[in-house]
């Protein structure tokens, strides 16, 4: 059998130990690389624990994210040779001469380490605890470990720290969700697609024992995926059934609390780095983790455009520097400016960046803007009379329109749409969309975390899983068990509290706030937005983000037909947080 050997070069001002092994305390052994300053010492460390291959470059894992990253944004690409780019993960050229080690750990059962894959499993969050303790212990370290990474090398920092590692010193997850069951595989209780396929195209094709099937290193020449090529009926057995176990848990059992965050474990100093348009995967955790992490020293950070992009531009590593050079290196004066809430605030055509102290912030105008099914406005007044609106359970629904607001208006920060609804058969899904159309009604939209035409915020709810956490419920984020299914009766009206994620944009004066009620997907009534080479379909509106698996939406229980109830005591409405202008300090 084919093995890997540790060796250690010196090249553009690093010094290299590639396929360095760190044991895990079941005895199997994992891979990882190790960048480190040439001069000798002890330095903090920045170190990774994911599936995506530490040898399969950027470029080439990833190409149509590098080549859109790579023309919009030069100062990524700028002062590095750009081989060691790897998806997600810091470039170690940009990090090593700030005196910082770059640990990057292929996780259980990919690219160079073997052994089952089991994603975001005690078993893997213990490999993940195992080496961080590992790199607080070289002769290289300086005891202190920070961990980064966007994605999969952010939710992963929730779970490990949950269990407290004594050399975790700092974290900063960007786009990181948390809550495995909310911000991942259930929205609102309606099982997302996107694992499946991502494991189809993200894992299988960088899992350990593809050997030749897989790609090389553009910077030492040896396999991505280790030295052996197993099998395929051998790589099948190495690894989960993922979209099938995560599909037979439909509530949030025991399985999905495993691969969850313990909010009042997590204690290490955290920047948590949100995107506006991660609508359907990362946001929703990044915001949770900033407000109920026991933490005492915690930032948070929210940005636009594409969900990698920021994480390597000056802006988001510059951050992340002065971040860890506080916490790692201990010098304090380059983060001691950092506001506690930095906010990319969104405008139709920019973003401005404003400085606040909490969130959701304090000066936030909680207003309910009511439906009215007589005109289908959205109304401050509240409505009189009765109404019963219906809709294809699994159509397009319907959408309710503010007139043309009378000035610019901001909306930054969570909302929460009541409904009350009831239906011909014994379940109903919803799917909200929140929206901005210009004052004739032409939508626009934004260039989200993975799609082009990604409209503002959205919310889900299967309406069996109306059940309200009481202690975790605000009236502003409303908080589901998800522990047990309360059926429909045909006909009677049950009241709905339904969280939309957190976002931010100033709608100017003159166009309009879109609130629709669905029964599938949004998806945008414009371009295509193309296809991207790491995801399966087209980009219509939610990315990779959809719920349109019929094992989970039996059309014999979904296809019926849903009713919207007004009056008598059911009086639907949206809660938006208005933000009025900061105050002007005035004049000496």
């Amino acid at each position: 059998m084919a093995s890997l050997q540790q060796r250690t070069e010196i090249r553009d001002g690093m010094r290299i130990d590639w396929d360095v092994p760190i044991t895990m305390n079941d005895g199997l052994v994992l891979r990882a690389d190790v960048f480190r300053p040439v001069k000798e010492g002890q330095f903090p460390v920045i170190l990774s624990y994911g599936p995506y291959a530490k040898n399969l470059a950027f470029q080439d894992g990833y190409p149509s994210a590098w080549q859109r990253m790579a023309e919009k944004h030069p100062d990524v690409t700028a002062g590095s040779s750009n081989l060691y780019q790897s998806w997600e993960v810091v470039d170690p050229e940009k990090w090593v001469p700030h005196d910082y080690v770059c640990v990057r750990v292929d996780s259980r059962g990919t690219g160079c380490s073997p052994g089952f894959i089991d994603h975001f499993s005690p078993r893997e969050t213990k490999d993940f605890y195992d080496c961080i303790e590992w790199a607080g212990v070289q002769p290289w370290s300086n005891g202190k470990v920070g961990l980064n990474g966007i994605s999969y090398y952010g939710i992963n920092q929730w779970h490990v720290a949950s269990l407290q590692p004594p050399h975790l010193a700092a974290m900063c997850i960007w786009e990181g969700a948390a809550d495995w069951y909310r911000d991942m595989t259930h929205h609102g209780g309606i099982l997302s697609t996107f694992w499946e396929n991502w494991y189809d195209m993200q894992v299988k094709t960088v899992q350990y024992g593809a050997g030749e099937r897989g790609k090389r290193s553009r910077v030492h020449g040896e396999l991505v995926c280790g030295p052996e090529t197993l099998p395929e009926s051998e790589l099948a057995r190495n690894r989960a059934d993922f979209g099938a176990e995560i599909a037979s848990h439909p509530m949030d059992d025991d399985y999905h609390k495993a691969r969850s965050p313990k909010w009042d474990k997590i204690t290490t100093p955290l920047f948590s780095a949100a995107n506006w348009g991660g609508q359907g995967l990362h946001p929703r955790g990044n915001f949770e983790g900033f407000v109920r992490a026991a933490a005492k020293q915690k930032w948070l950070e929210a940005h636009g455009i594409e969900h990698w992009t920021h994480f390597y531009t000056d802006y988001g590593r510059e951050q992340q520097l002065r971040f860890f050079d506080r916490f790692l290196h201990g010098k304090k004066e380059g983060w001691v400016k950092q506001p506690k809430v930095l906010l990319q605030v969104r405008h139709i055509d920019k973003f401005v960046p404003r400085a606040e102290n909490e969130w959701p912030l304090k000066r936030t105008r909680w207003t309910k803007f009511y439906l009215d099914p007589s005109a289908m406005v959205l109304t401050t007044k509240r409505p009189s009379g009765s109404a019963q609106l219906k809709f294809a359970a699994m159509g397009d629904g319907l959408t309710f329109l503010t007139p043309p607001l009378a000035k610019d208006t901001e909306i930054t920060g969570p909302s929460a749409l009541k409904l009350f609804v009831s239906s011909s058969t014994s379940d109903a899904d919803f799917f909200i969309v929140l929206r901005v159309l210009t004052g004739d009604l032409k939508e626009i939209v934004f260039q989200g975390a993975i799609d082009p035409h990604t409209p503002i915020a959205q919310g889900w709810l299967r309406a069996s899983h109306r059940k309200l956490d009481k202690k975790l419920s605000k009236p502003y984020r409303p908080y589901h068990t998800h522990d047990e299914k309360q059926p429909l009766k045909k006909g009677q009206p049950v009241e709905l509290d339904i969280e939309i994620w957190p976002t931010s944009i100033v709608v100017p004066a003159g166009y309009r706030v879109g609130l629709s009620v669905r029964g599938k997907d949004y998806e945008y009534g414009g371009a295509s937005g193309g296809k991207l080479s790491n995801f399966k379909n087209e980009l219509k509106g939610c990315g990779p983000f959809l719920h349109n698996d019929p094992r989970d939406r039996p059309p014999a229980i979904f296809n019926g037909t849903t009713s919207l109830h007004f009056g008598r005591g059911k009086t639907p409405y949206l809660l938006l947080p208005i933000i009025p202008p900061k105050k002007r300090a005035g004049r000496k």
